[in-house]
């Protein structure tokens, strides 16, 4: 974690100081980008699709989360939230875009299951499932970027 990242809270601070990015894609499905804003609340950048990028003007202080199409938490640049980086130029004064990659982490066994079965069960026969109830309760707790706001806000504090 870089010395930005440790203090840094989870909502834009200001839009002092520009910065430009290309968000690449390398997920098998597609990638939302939501950038928190002034007050930590996610506004989304559209998704992008698998192979595809998004060129971005944006700012030193504003976090990105991004998300699959399930909700399920991506990885950008190897971390749950991303913080752009300074600015960096051509000799003739033109912005470079640095690539931020967007990938899927490895999610633990239960995980991955959770997502399998929330993407092949229907929801009223979750119940039926002969598994423990706190892991019935896991899936049908639906995926909320507030939520995983909020615990990262909350790691981030300690």
């Amino acid at each position: 974690m870089t010395e930005q990242e440790e203090v840094a809270p989870l909502k834009s601070l200001n839009s002092n100081d520009p910065t430009y990015i290309t968000f690449m894609n390398n997920c098998r499905e597609k990638a939302e980008g939501w950038w928190l804003d002034f007050s930590g609340i996610p506004v989304s950048y559209g998704a992008i699709k698998p192979g595809q990028a998004l060129q971005m003007n944006t700012y030193l202080t504003h976090p990105w989360v991004f998300r699959a199409s399930d909700g399920a938490k991506l990885l950008v640049n190897l971390s749950e939230v991303y913080f752009p980086t300074p600015a960096e130029y051509e000799e003739h004064g033109n912005p470079l875009y640095k690539p931020v990659y967007v990938t899927a982490p490895v999610y633990s066994l239960q995980e991955y299951c959770i997502r399998l079965i929330q993407k092949t069960v229907r929801k009223e026969d979750v119940n039926k499932l002969e598994i423990p109830e706190y892991l019935r309760q896991e899936i049908s707790r639906p995926p909320d970027i507030l939520r995983d706001i909020k615990a990262l806000s909350a790691q981030r504090a300690m």
